[in-house]
């Protein structure tokens, strides 16, 4: 899910800075409460971490994002924690490229709210199971979306639409698998032990 320097076209890398960047500045204008510090730090460190543990597939491999998850604590905040988490795994251990940070911010950022407002919507319902559904729900929605604007940023590039699907699109199904049915069990754990991480209205952050 991490693109490398060298491999987009400057107008992409820089589109992808303009749009990141005004998605981060946005979140951080948000007033922030101080209790969700602590939880931005943990939601930061966790996909940092997760992005670095790899599965091998057929003859590529990919790895854990955990976008779904960030979004489903922390709305928009998720896209400044997701930035910071790209920009350390960039520097300590060159996993994706610098010149790519702003455009791997928009493919794994942006979908992680579309998660939240999934999450938020659907749990507002009354049906049995809610979190453990529409977390399951995010957490698939949110690497589904971010594979299909990774494809599209590759596409800048040139390369041939099914060399990006086969070794792009495919293997990530087995991550979205994973994640979903992640995603799902930790929002139905967290519902049953502290539903207050979960059921703080932020309905207005995903509306702007």
């Amino acid at each position: 899910m991490h693109i490398s320097d060298g491999v987009l076209p400057p107008q992409t890398w820089a589109a992808g800075y303009a749009i990141a960047g005004a998605a981060v500045t946005y979140a951080l204008a948000k007033k922030t409460d101080v209790s969700d510090v602590p939880k931005m730090a943990v939601v930061t460190s966790a996909v940092f971490v997760a992005s670095l543990i790899h599965i091998p597939v057929g003859p590529t491999s990919v790895h854990f994002i955990l976008t779904g998850l960030a979004g489903v604590l922390l709305g928009w905040r998720a896209v400044p924690s997701i930035f910071v988490a790209l920009t350390l795994q960039s520097l300590l251990f060159q996993h994706g490229g610098l010149t790519t940070i702003g455009v791997n911010t928009v493919t794994m950022g942006f979908p992680a709210l579309a998660a939240y407002a999934v999450f938020r919507v659907g749990t507002r319902l009354k049906l049995n199971a809610k979190y453990l559904l529409f977390g399951g729900l995010a957490g698939g929605l949110a690497i589904a979306l971010s594979t299909v604007l990774l494809f599209l940023a590759l596409l800048t590039m040139g390369e041939n639409p099914g060399w990006l699907l086969t070794y792009v699109v495919v293997p990530h199904m087995v991550i979205l698998a994973i994640e979903a049915v992640v995603t799902g069990a930790f929002a139905q754990f967290v519902a049953k032990v502290k539903p207050e991480i979960l059921l703080r209205d932020r309905s207005k952050e995903v509306l702007g």
